[in-house]
C-alpha cells in the first residue's frame, strides 16, 4: 500500500489484498504496509503446517484471535511453543520457523512486523545448531 502519509484512514476488511509473500499451508493478507511496518491476517486451516520461513530483518508480533497456534522454531526446530486466543507471539527478525494449527477451528492471527527487506524468506528448515 505503500506510504501511507499523516493521515487517520480506516482498512476495511474487503480492502485487505493477498500478501504478496506466502508459505504453503497459512494464507497471509495483507492491511497495510510501509517500508518499515508490515500488518495483516494470518489464517490457517485445522491441522494445517506453514513451511519453514523467517522474515529477514522485520520482528513479528501475531495476536492469537482465533485457533490455535503451535509455533516452532530454534536450533533445529527444538523450541515450541502454544498460543490460544487472547495470547500473543513474538518473533524476532531472521529466527526461521513455522506455525501450525493443532485445533478444531480455523486459526486466525493479527500479525504487525517492523523492519526492513523482504518480508517473508521461505527455507528448507531451521539450523541445526
Amino acid at each position: 500500500m505503500g506510504h501511507l502519509g499523516g493521515a487517520l484512514r480506516v482498512v476495511r476488511a474487503t480492502e485487505r489484498v493477498a500478501a504478496a509473500a506466502q508459505t504453503p499451508g497459512m494464507f497471509r493478507e495483507e492491511a497495510l504496509a510501509t517500508g518499515t511496518l508490515w500488518s495483516g491476517i494470518a489464517r490457517t486451516s485445522p491441522g494445517n503446517v506453514s513451511g519453514w520461513h523467517h522474515h529477514a530483518a522485520w520482528d513479528t508480533v501475531a495476536f492469537v484471535l482465533a485457533g490455535a497456534c503451535r509455533l516452532e522454531g530454534g536450533a533445529g526446530g527444538a523450541t515450541v511453543l502454544l498460543a490460544e486466543p487472547g495470547d500473543y507471539l513474538f518473533i524476532p527478525g531472521g529466527v526461521v520457523h513455522r506455525e501450525s494449527n493443532p485445533s478444531d477451528v480455523e486459526q486466525v492471527l493479527v500479525v504487525v512486523r517492523v523492519g526492513e527487506g523482504p518480508v517473508l524468506v521461505p527455507v528448507d528448515g531451521p539450523p541445526a545448531a
